[in-house]
């Protein structure tokens, strides 16, 4: 297979970003996972799992005597992963499509999956294999944005608010939807769940908050994939970045995070 790529790429410089994103993200992550009663000698799949971060994370949680299965389209994710994963026997990589490819595992105790929902075509099939990969009673953690358009810079920022407009157009142009939460509770009904646990999380942080840098990071590296797909021009990006980094220095800035929805559903 061919490197399958995504709409912010596969290049070091996202590899770095979805690193800092799982970073900042870690202590929910971790109190989901505490919820849905993920624990040691589990069999846990990672669905569209990326660079694999939190696939070490999981691994530590289940144990020598557990397994994780890494499901991931990109091969140079699946590399790093690997690279990262040595010496832990219960990491389990796969390279397939969640969307059309054959999970290849059944009867798996609890399911994870993080913004992955938002950029497939067709999100009641993931959330269908899932389903099928899980022993009834068996658990799936969900984080997916229900708000995206909720990101916003106070006092407003013109070349922010395009940009976040611009993301969720070339998301949508791609066959993603950045607000499947919305319609989430409907596709694991439909499949064959019962629903935990539901909250949103959303934040509103200064730029002295090291939160503040998950949604940035995301402004740096995206306006440089847009600005290679030819869908900004290199003036506008430096408009972006300079506006950012103007309300960065005010001290009365504040930002409103994308709303994400929790979501722990049970197979029933």
């Amino acid at each position: 297979m061919t490197e399958r790529d995504y709409v912010l790429g596969t290049h070091d410089a996202e590899l770095e970003r979805l690193g800092l994103q799982h970073r900042l993200w870690r202590p929910r992550v971790l109190d989901a996972w505490r919820l849905a009663r993920i624990g040691p000698g589990q069999t846990v799949i990672d669905v569209g799992a990326g660079p694999g971060y939190a696939a070490l994370d999981l691994a530590e949680l289940v144990g020598p005597a557990g397994r994780v299965v890494a499901l991931e389209r990109s091969r140079r994710y699946l590399d790093a992963l690997r690279a990262r994963a040595r010496g832990l026997a219960q990491v389990t990589c796969s390279e397939v499509d969640v969307v059309t490819g054959d999970f290849g595992i059944s009867g798996a105790d609890a399911a994870w999956c993080r913004w992955v929902l938002c950029f497939v075509s067709d999100p009641a099939a993931v959330v269908g294999r899932i389903r099928r990969a899980l022993r009834p009673g068996g658990v799936a953690v969900f984080h997916e944005y229900i708000d995206y358009g909720a990101w916003k810079l106070a006092p407003p920022c013109a070349p922010h608010t395009r940009f976040v407009e611009q993301v969720i157009a070339s998301w949508r142009a791609e066959s993603g939807e950045p607000d499947v939460g919305r319609v989430l509770i409907p596709h694991l009904r439909a499949a064959g769940f019962v629903i935990e646990h539901t909250r949103l999380i959303a934040e509103i942080v200064e730029p002295a908050d090291p939160l503040w840098r998950w949604p940035i990071a995301y402004v740096e590296v995206g306006a440089e994939r847009f600005v290679e797909l030819g869908q900004m021009t290199r003036a506008e990006a430096t408009e972006l970045i300079a506006a950012v980094r103007a309300a960065e220095a005010r001290p009365e800035t504040r930002m409103v995070t994308p709303t994400v929805l929790e979501l722990i559903a049970r197979a029933a």
